[in-house]
């Protein structure tokens, strides 16, 4: 599976059906019949105005973005504008698989709400991602970053992690074992050869 594969809706991803399954907080904003045995503190059979409840994003987008909206939404709390400027002032510094472990996953797809702090949102995982890039990729070069690490992050940095450091691991195996057989080609000898032969005719 590609490292992009769950910014893209993609039915047979299980990262993007992960993160489609977190949740968001909802209020709903006209009746909906039958379905009130999904706020449980409520007996009633239907479900009504003004009831908040937390749904999972695909649901919560669909009820959302209809062109009759059913339920309105409010963005998680780490991609607002309180959180964006911490993440602008040392994004490096903050464990961001605490905030939510598809952090830039789910974040794309938040963007897709028509809400204020939505219109930023790509922007921010952008410069986000970039700013910790390098820190990530210096992790997985390191032999002596503890591998538990990979742990403390989201699950876009953790594959690169991952990734880079079993490509570390090969290469240090290669050197040590493989890199003795390299030979040069029969092209490359053939031609240093006739190199040499009009080297040693025109010294004579």
């Amino acid at each position: 599976m590609s490292l992009c594969s769950s910014y893209k809706p993609n039915y047979f991803s299980i990262d993007d059906i992960l993160a489609t399954e977190e949740r968001l907080s909802c209020k709903v904003l006209q009746k909906v019949p039958r379905l009130g045995f999904m706020d449980h503190s409520s007996e009633s059979k239907d479900l009504k105005p003004g009831t908040k409840l937390e749904l999972s994003f695909w649901l919560a987008y669909s009820m959302n973005k209809s062109k009759d909206p059913i339920a309105s939404i409010d963005i998680p709390k780490y991609y607002k504008e309180s959180y964006r400027e911490i993440l602008n002032a040392d994004a490096c510094a903050i464990e961001l698989s605490k905030w939510n472990t598809y952090f830039y996953e789910f974040g794309l797809h938040v963007a897709k709400f028509d809400h204020p702090d939505c219109e930023k949102l790509p922007e921010l995982l952008l410069k986000t991602f970039k700013s910790r890039f390098r820190l990530v990729m210096d992790w997985a070069q390191n032999q002596d970053t503890n591998p538990m690490i990979a742990s403390q992050l989201p699950m876009l940095e953790r594959t690169i992690f991952l990734s880079g450091r079993k490509s570390k691991e090969q290469l240090v195996y290669w050197f040590k074992i493989g890199g003795g057989g390299i030979k040069t080609t029969e092209l490359i000898a053939n031609h240093k050869k006739r190199k040499r032969s009009t080297f040693i005719e025109n010294e004579r």
